[in-house]
């Protein structure tokens, strides 16, 4: 299975009898699944189809779906409403009595609000069953074609996270061969730090110094962070290669090894095993930056 990104966008195009329509299919990133439809009135029945298989192809990101009707077989139709047109009238008159005003014009009378009337043409059930069946299979063609364009992106994507993964365990293995993290380098550093406080006073226990000194370069090995983070490197190889809906699962790796990565670099007392780690610190923001794009 492919991995897929949460980005795309598609459109189609359909016509059925009198009608012509157009979707456009707009998606981007989101935590979960969520479709958002705009469809122009008497045409709410598309809704649930449109939901449902939506749901069935995609898991993440929110997709916006706009649905565009056009009817060419007849125009709209201006029509007075006498009923309102009479009242109005009446009021003016009653109103010319009581004060000195102007008496109302043609367009202020059809400029107020129920005087005039647009009359959609008259609708066809049969041709109207048959437009809303035509633009089902629209939407679903485009849909197909919004899927399409998300795996493409995230074939790119899986590429880029490879070449992330790539970078990591060089990294990783750039920090695992550091002279600096080498028993005798320790060992080296501690004695000079040792000698230097025992020339300052003559009230240290060397004893003590030296055991201290051991549990120091204990909590200072990154072995376990070095394999936790070469396990993680395995785990995301398998899940990008097996594709599918992982994104979430990369996520939480991301923050693992970032926690990893943070830990060495706290515990480090070299300079090259720090820059090293603050290198492979930048790497895991990239790789999950881009995490962040998949379904």
């Amino acid at each position: 299975m492919a991995l897929s990104s949460m980005t795309g966008f598609a459109r189609s195009h359909g016509a059925s009898g009198p009608y012509t329509f157009e979707w456009e299919l707009k998606s981007v990133n989101a935590k979960g699944f969520d479709l958002r439809l705009r469809l122009p009135p008497g045409w709410d029945e598309l809704e649930a189809l449109a939901k449902k298989r939506a749901g069935e192809l995609l898991s993440r990101g929110t997709v916006y779906a706009n649905l565009t009707v056009k009817r060419s077989d007849a125009a709209q139709t201006i029509r007075i409403n006498e009923d309102v047109l009479a009242a109005v009238v009446k009021v003016a008159g009653e109103l010319a009595q009581r004060i000195d005003a102007v008496a109302p014009s043609i367009d202020g009378l059809l400029g107020i609000k129920g005087v005039i009337e647009v009359v959609e043409p008259e609708s066809n059930e049969d041709e109207d069953k048959a437009a809303r069946e035509a633009a089902a299979n629209a939407f679903e063609q485009a849909l197909g074609s919004l899927v399409e364009m998300r795996r493409r992106e995230g074939d790119a994507l899986g590429q880029i996270l490879m070449q992330r993964m790539d970078e990591i365990e060089k990294l990783a293995k750039r920090a695992e061969a550091a002279p600096g993290r080498k028993p005798d380098a320790i060992k080296a550093r501690l004695a000079e730090q040792i000698a230097a406080l025992l020339e300052t006073s003559d009230r240290f226990d060397a004893d003590r110094l030296s055991q201290e000194a051991i549990l120091i370069a204990t909590k200072a090995d990154i072995r376990e962070e070095l394999d936790r983070i070469a396990s993680h490197i395995g785990q995301a190889r398998e899940m990008i290669g097996k594709g599918g809906p992982v994104g979430r699962r990369l996520d939480f790796l991301a923050q693992e090894f970032n926690r990893e990565v943070n830990t060495c670099c706290s515990k480090s007392n070299d300079v090259e095993l720090t820059n090293t780690g603050l290198e492979m610190k930048n790497v895991v923001e990239q790789f999950r930056e881009q995490v962040q794009n998949l379904e």
